[in-house]
This record gives structure tokens, sequence and C-alpha cells, in this order.
């Protein structure tokens, strides 16, 4: 339990609070954002803390009084283990602001889905199951960017970070125990590649928009063009990206591309008031879309109706995965999706070379090779009546595919 708690508003408090933290080897972090209302998600709250001092951080009060580059630096200093939980968003807005992502990392969501707390477990649940404590949830939907706010409001956004060097240090020693650090670490590389893909470049945003891949590639060319503009106008002015047009409206310009300012006042959804703002914006877009080759259209990925037949694969690999997670107490969905068992089965040769996760690094070793061999017909399955589990046995070593 850390202590004691602080409530930084001052650039003078917040130098205070970096030099009792700039020795620690770890430090547990979470924020409080607003993302309603803007393009970025508005930081409000940074809440931090060591093995013996606990603190939250008022962003916005702390901004006014100057930079906040010395504790960038210290979060950012790569001797230092950071702990968070379910951390993505809160990584993302690590690295807008400090402008990188703060690494080494470690996701106590993620390592608790490795050690048989089951998938996405909440952290109020797992400080009840590690700790035996409930913690109180009144504050779950606060506006965090009304001021002031109250004692119970910042006990409560503080209790998010007083428990996680704690949970760290049970997670780990089960992780060690069990021989599977370098899958956690493994798994938070995967994270640090998904916190990237948040700031993809603006013109891959429309493979974001539902139904993109149901275009044809003249109209998907159109959608991407569109979407691209919209990324900068929505940054530009630092709204939500459907403030300025929304995704359905997207896809019905892409579908229909008016050519004339009198056709795109007849688009349903599109505003006035953002056509008088950008309709020769938007107009621009769809004719510098349309002025492309035919060689620089995207080309969504034709549908793939699952054959008949493989769906009998699909569900027996769904059940060797299920057994597998549940003798090594490891959550199912972290294991494999079915889409990608769907796709392993359709493959039908060279499986073994598919860059799919599931054929990587600790999955293929825990569950992968066992898939492989069983579309091959090299395992054989049994059920064990007495504890109803199934078991199974390799009829042959296995061999290079």
């Amino acid at each position: 339990m850390t202590t004691p708690q602080r409530y930084i508003t001052s650039a003078t408090a917040l130098i205070e609070l970096c030099e009792q933290l700039r020795d620690s080897p770890r430090l547990a972090l979470d924020t409080e954002f607003v993302g309603e209302e803007t393009f970025v998600p508005k930081l409000e709250l940074i809440q931090v803390a060591t093995e013996h001092t606990a603190a939250i951080i008022d962003f916005p009060a702390v901004l006014s009084g100057g930079a906040l580059d010395r504790f960038w630096e210290i979060v950012c200093d790569g001797r230092v283990q950071k702990v968070v939980h379910a951390g993505r968003q809160d990584l993302d807005l690590f690295a807008v602001h400090a402008g990188q992502i703060p690494k080494p990392f470690f996701d106590t969501q993620i390592a608790a889905a490795m050690v048989g707390f089951g998938p996405q477990v909440a952290y109020a649940n797992l400080v009840q199951r590690v700790h035996g404590k409930r913690l109180d949830k009144a504050h779950t939907f606060t506006n965090w960017s009304a001021r002031p706010l109250s004692h119970d409001q910042l006990a409560y956004a503080l209790e998010d970070v007083t428990f996680l060097l704690a949970i760290h240090d049970h997670l780990h020693g089960r992780l060690s125990k069990l021989g599977r650090l370098q899958w956690a670490h493994e798994e938070f590389s995967r994270l640090e590649g998904a916190v990237g893909e948040t700031r993809r470049e603006p013109q891959e945003r429309y493979q974001r928009i539902r139904g993109w891949d149901q275009l044809k590639p003249k109209s998907a060319v159109v959608l991407r063009e569109l979407a691209a503009w919209r990324e900068g106008e929505a940054k530009r002015r630092n709204v939500p990206r459907s403030r300025v047009v929304r995704d359905e409206v997207l896809l019905q310009l892409a579908r229909q591309p008016p050519r004339h300012p009198d056709e795109l006042r007849k688009v349903r959804g599109l505003h006035a008031s953002e056509i008088d703002r950008n309709g020769e914006s938007i107009l621009a877009a769809i004719h510098a879309a349309l002025a492309l080759p035919s060689s620089a259209w995207p080309v969504p990925a034709k549908e793939r109706k699952p054959e008949p037949e493989s769906n009998g694969f699909v569900e027996l690999l769904q059940a060797i995965v299920k057994a597998r997670a549940l003798e090594k107490e490891i959550a199912p969905t972290l294991l494999a999706t079915t889409a990608d068992l769907q796709e392993l089965v359709e493959a039908k040769t060279n499986r073994s070379a598919l860059d799919l996760p599931l054929l990587r690094g600790w999955r293929r070793i825990l569950v992968g090779e066992l898939l492989l061999d069983t579309l091959d017909g090299k395992v054989a399955f049994s059920v064990d009546q007495r504890t109803r589990t199934i078991r199974w046995a390799r009829s042959e070593p296995s061999s290079d595919r």
C-alpha cells in the first residue's frame, strides 16, 4: 500500500514529486481523460505510484504553469519499469504528450490472462481476487474535466494505481513460476505495435471504417482519399472525426461520388455548415481519387465463405484450443481466434508458413504445432472419463513442413 497521497496542481509541486519518483525502479501509472469532444482525448489526470508515495497530477492545472518535461523524462526512462492495467489508451496518451511510448511496460490485464484470471479481467476484479478488497465503483462515469474534484473522486482515481505494484509482484511471480515471462513480453511487444497503429498514416485510416471492404475498388479509392482528408481536418480542428463527417456519410460519398457543389448538397447526413466550410475540399478529394489510375486503387479482399466441410475441423480445433487453455490455465481467446482457425483449416497446403499469431512465438509452442499435427492426421484423441478432459498422443514425430 502506498502512502502518502498527494494532489499535484502546480509546476512547483510536480518538481517536488519528480524528485521522489526519479530513483524508483517502478512506476504504477494510470490516466483519466475525456474523449467525446476532441480529436485527441483530453488528458485530465495522471495517477502515479511507487512503493513509497502516490499522487494525482492535475494535467491541465500543471500544464498551465509550465511544461512536464521532467516528468515525461522519468516516465520514459528505459531503466524504470512502468506498470499499467489495460494500458493501450494510457500508453497512447503518454506517447502523444511525451513524444514516445514509455518502455519498458508491464500490462497487468495481459499478464493476468496468461496465469488463469480470464480474458480482459477488470482492475477491480483483479484487486478483489488478489487482495480481497472490493473497490468502490461510484465514480466510474465521472466527468473528469469538471473542477473542483471532490475528495471522493480523487480517492477513487488514486485507487487505480494503489494496488498495481503489488499486483505486478503477484503476476510476475506467477509468470516466472510457470516459465511464461517471455510469453508476456511478446504480448507487451504486440501491444506496443497496436498503440503505434492508432497513429497510422491518414491514407490507411479508411480501413477502420466498417464496410469499406464491401466497396468496389473505384469506390474504395474515393473512400481512402475522403478518410485521409477527414483525418487532417479533424486533427486541425481538434474535434472527433464524426463531428466533421460521419463514417456512413463517407461511405455514401464513396459509392455515389458527387461531382458538383449542388450534388453535394443532396447528400443525406452531410450538414450544410460542413459543405459551406469544406465543400470544395471534399470535392477536391473526390476528384483527386477519381483521377488516380486503377493500379493505385485499393483492392478489398474478396469475401470468403467458409467451406461447408471445414466447419467440423474448425470446431475440432476450437475444442483443442479450449482443452489446451484449460490445462495451462490461460484464457482461450489469448491463444487463437475463430477466424485464425478457419484460415488454418482452409489453407490445405503450406499451413506452417501462414502469418498467424497462433503460429508464432509462444502460441506456436503451446498450441500451434498441436493444431498443425492434428490437421495432418498425426494426433489421436481420447476422452479421460475420470477427469472428463480431452487427451491426445502423437502417432508419429512431427516433421518439418
